[in-house]
């Protein structure tokens, strides 16, 4: 305590440098006492560099398999959006434990943390394995369901099946970087995610093309790289949590199945899935409307999506710092200044994405180039980038709010917010602009930037009303 109080009492004089070196060290700093702007670089700079790496992951993925062809690109594109699904369910009892985790850790109960931890592997293990089993068994099936073209099932079927075969690495690496976040320990999330994506860009190539002694699996390679990757990340955090961190002190005690633990956990995170689920599932929907336009059109989608997620990631870093602060300063009995760090962090945000917004309305041409040659599927993409480079600033404090909304534990408002925004609003919307205004892909994309503003809007209002600050987890 000692120590925390005096880095607390001497962080206001550190230099830039200083403070992005110490935060990528993994310095344990007490966030609910600190100044709110070093509180903030502390735990946003490691999630930050932990998403660019993954946005550097996902651009090299596809600019290796964009040199396959618009069909292989297809397949990615409509695997991913399955993916999506798993990982909304990941992504979504993730929240629950960062928000339940930081809530402990502001409340100084650290071995609490640990039980909600060991809780969470239960939960991961048993929904990977399920949704493993399925998916590796109906990989074609799934394809065909979401309206891939023969030629395309036939080539990315296998790529489907080992994707949705290891999901359960997936699953622990989204779960276990969730953990260690709540706990204010981003940078152990952040060298998992470096040493993950680190290794799938590097087998990437690899493994597509069958460089040296390795055999050129195609596209079925980047679904083996990525497995590989994950697989590596997710050992790495097993490792790191019963290493007896201070923060999260595993025990044989925290692994055992404790109900009343388990019951909250999974009651918290019923909201989150939900949310997730709305929103992923609202993409696989817009994903099947355009494959109705055929190869070049889901090609030209999936590498704008992947550009556009290229540059939202660190963004996410950002907002993932607002969750747990917001989780900490809560649990420390601190509700005004959680406020004030998510307004905070909105207006860093803001910045940061308008910007990159005004350099993809100009430059939306020469990005895409990058990826594709074909002039169809450029043509898709650049009209993409730029219709949703739009709604930037706005979906700027869209996603701090939700993610403050999530990390006090009320993943309730965020989940009525999506499904009103996307199932009610977007989805409707955006047939009605391609099929019945006959906008076709165009359609799609305003619908996206309509409905990611009228969220913004409406999280703002409920935000305001504090309703937040007396959720229990």
């Amino acid at each position: 305590m000692q120590a925390n109080n005096q880095l607390s009492a001497g962080t206001e004089k550190l230099g830039f440098f200083n403070v992005l070196r110490r935060a990528l060290r993994g310095e344990e700093v007490d966030v609910t006492s600190v100044p709110l702007k070093r509180a903030i670089a502390f735990l946003a700079i490691p999630m930050i560099a932990e998403m660019c790496m993954e946005s550097l992951f996902v651009v090299t993925d596809i600019f290796w398999v964009a040199s396959l062809g618009a069909n292989a690109v297809a397949v990615v594109g409509i695997t991913e959006s399955v993916i999506g699904l798993l990982e909304a369910i990941g992504i979504g009892v993730g929240m629950a434990v960062t928000a339940m985790i930081a809530r402990r850790i502001g409340e100084k109960r650290p071995e609490d943390a640990a039980t909600i931890a060991g809780q969470a592997l239960w939960v991961g293990g048993f929904v990977a394995i399920v949704c493993g089993a399925v998916g590796a068994f109906f990989a074609a099936d799934v394809l065909a369901l979401m309206g891939a073209a023969p030629d395309v099932i036939a080539e990315g079927a296998g790529f489907t099946r080992i994707l949705l075969g290891g999901s359960v690495t997936l699953m622990y690496l989204v779960l276990l970087s969730s953990a260690f976040r709540g706990a204010g320990e981003p940078a152990i999330a952040m060298r998992a995610l470096w040493l993950g994506n680190g290794l799938n860009i590097v087998l990437d190539p690899l493994l597509i093309f069958g460089v040296g002694p390795f055999p050129a699996f195609g596209v079925e390679g980047a679904a083996i790289a990525s497995v590989i990757g994950r697989g590596t990340g997710a050992i790495y955090l097993l490792y790191r949590l019963f290493a007896q961190t201070p923060r999260l002190p595993m025990s044989l005690g925290a692994l055992r199945l404790q109900v009343p633990t388990l019951k909250r956990l999974l009651e918290v995170s019923a909201g989150g899935v939900a949310q997730f689920l709305i929103g992923m599932a609202s993409w696989v929907v817009l994903m099947r409307l355009m494959a109705s336009y055929g190869s070049d059109a889901v090609a030209g989608y999936t590498i704008a999506i992947r550009i556009i997620v290229f540059c939202l990631l660190p963004a996410w870093g950002m907002a993932n710092a607002a969750a747990t602060l917001v989780g900490q300063n809560l649990g420390a009995g601190k509700p005004e200044r959680a406020e004030r760090a998510v307004w905070l962090t909105v207006k860093y945000n803001v910045w940061f994405l308008g910007a990159l917004a005004l350099i993809f309305g100009i430059g939306a041409p020469v990005v895409v180039s990058v990826f594709t040659a074909e002039p169809a599927v450029a043509e898709y993409g650049v009209n993409c980038l730029r219709i949703l480079a739009c709604g930037y600033v706005m979906y700027a404090a869209g996603m701090i709010l939700v993610q403050a909304f999530n990390g006090a534990g009320d993943t309730k408002t965020p989940t009525w917010l999506n499904a009103v925004c996307f199932w009610v609003l977007q989805l409707p919307l955006a047939y009605w602009f391609a099929e019945g205004l006959a906008f076709g892909p165009t359609g799609v994309f305003v619908a996206m930037v309509l409905a990611e503003v009228i969220l913004t809007v409406a999280a703002i209002v409920l935000f305001r009303r504090g309703g937040w600050q007396q959720v229990s987890v």
